[in-house]
């Protein structure tokens, strides 16, 4: 889990593109794509856009009714998730820190897809 006093920054390699309300990010040395919904564009944007982890947090907690340790948890799955599925797992650093996963080692279940849907409502 990363620590949430981080901050997320997109590395220079991986290409940011929104359409509709959903987005897809490309790493341009892999070929590796993620695809986001509605919801977890939004929860991307925050990220991607606030001085921390914790604030981007905070935000999606005054804007969307979801319990806050599902949030956080989505969170910390969404960073996870899109680090594996771009090829990010051996760049701590690109994401959220050097030290955002201990040991540099980490396992994950396979999915099916590369799409994350978050499932908790709007206010």
């Amino acid at each position: 889990m990363p620590a949430f006093s981080q901050s997320v920054r997109i590395p220079s390699h991986v290409l940011v593109r929104q359409l509709a309300g959903e987005s897809v990010l490309l790493n341009l040395q892999t070929e590796r794509y993620f695809g986001l919904d509605e919801v977890g564009t939004r929860m991307w944007t925050h990220l991607t856009s606030s001085v921390s982890i914790e604030a981007a947090y905070q935000n999606l907690l005054e804007e969307y009714e979801v319990e806050g340790e599902v949030l956080r948890q989505n969170l910390s799955d969404l960073l996870d998730r899109i680090r594996i599925s771009l090829c990010l797992a051996h760049y701590l650093s690109d994401l959220c820190g050097q030290n955002s996963i201990a040991g540099g080692r980490r396992t994950a279940r396979p999915y099916e897809d590369n799409s994350l849907k978050i499932p908790f409502g709007v206010r």
